[in-house]
């Protein structure tokens, strides 16, 4: 007979949006329930690009969520960064990593960066002190279909960037294509992946009707890539982890006539995760996955504490504090018992 419990070492999450605000102080705890760190995004309005804004924005998180959640910060990177400013906010710990986005990928990516090129000055100064680049992967270049702006991504900008930084750690973010999964098997990039992506195709999105709530960027794509993404979850490989992208929106901005990208998954973010790996017979996997890997590539002390979750069958409700629930309506397998 299974096990009905699986215990492991608390879990971080590696790639969250937290929001600011009243969004904030909803969704917070969500995430601070469940992880013991978070990977903070920086694309707010303003973004959070000076030592002082991440400063602040991490005492309004520390506020909003219960002792013992430690938030880590990062820097938005824009055409402008300032490479001292920089290295400043990572030798004062105030941010672990600096996020590249390039202009309007995503939601709040406006100021982010225009041409590669534009940030050559600090990712060598990154690469030098040992900063973690985070990436969101896409091109932004209308030409090209939605469905292929990872794959772009990757030989337009990615391969030229790691020819000239070879030193340079690296996170793909949300993986989403087979073509990123070659990336991370070669051992060129670290990568998060998401619950989402695991779960759904594009299919998702059209099932019956246009289906807002399984809108995110990047979008999910054909089954065959979700499928390696599975795979390449559930592998063990050292350079894979735990990132949910977490990013809530509200009723109203998702179920509208330019419905905002993202999906809200942290209530019930490590209930999705392990039932993926239930699936594929790799629970014996989950913990270095959810717990190890990621830690020890960002140079953090894995967690000592531990959380249990259990087979219990439970409905996910259609809302959450107002907001929909990534399987808002399903069955889920597993719970979070603490």
């Amino acid at each position: 007979m299974a096990s009905q419990t699986l215990t492991i070492r608390k879990p971080d999450d590696w790639h969250v949006h937290l929001r600011d605000g009243e969004m904030l102080a909803r969704v917070a705890p969500y995430t601070a329930r469940q992880f013991a760190r978070a990977i903070v995004m920086p694309n707010l309005a303003p973004p959070v690009i000076s030592v002082q804004s991440a400063r602040d924005y991490r005492k309004r998180i520390l506020e909003a969520t219960a002792p013992g959640f430690t938030p880590l910060m990062t820097c938005y990177l824009t055409d402008d960064t300032d490479p001292d400013e920089l290295a400043r906010g990572f030798d004062e710990s105030v941010w672990i990593a600096a996020k590249l986005y390039p202009a309007g990928a995503t939601t709040n990516s406006a100021s982010g960066v225009t041409d590669i090129g534009n940030i050559y000055p600090a990712l060598a100064r990154m690469e030098k002190i040992g900063m973690v680049l985070c990436v969101h992967g896409e091109v932004t270049d209308p030409d090209v279909d939605v469905f292929d702006r990872e794959r772009e991504f990757l030989d337009r900008v990615l391969r030229p960037v790691v020819r000239e930084f070879s030193e340079l750690k690296i996170v793909l973010e949300h993986i989403t294509t087979a073509d990123a999964v070659d990336w991370v098997r070669d051992m060129i990039v670290a990568a998060t992946i998401t619950p989402q992506h695991l779960v759904i195709n594009r299919n998702a999105m059209f099932a019956g009707g246009l289906r807002p709530h399984a809108y995110c960027l990047p979008v999910p794509k054909r089954e065959e890539h979700r499928l390696a993404i599975r795979m390449t979850a559930v592998s063990g490989l050292p350079n894979v982890f735990l990132g949910t992208d977490s990013a809530p929106h509200a009723r109203a901005a998702k179920e509208s006539a330019c419905g905002c990208a993202g999906i809200f998954n942290a209530p019930f973010a490590l209930e999705s995760y392990v039932g993926v790996f239930e699936e594929e017979g790799a629970l014996d996997k989950f913990e270095a996955f959810a717990s190890i890997n990621g830690a020890r590539f960002y140079g953090q002390p894995i967690n000592e504490e531990t959380v249990t979750l259990e087979r219990f069958h439970h409905e996910v409700p259609g809302e959450v504090d107002g907001l929909v629930p990534f399987h808002a309506g399903e069955m889920l397998r597993w719970r979070f018992a603490g």
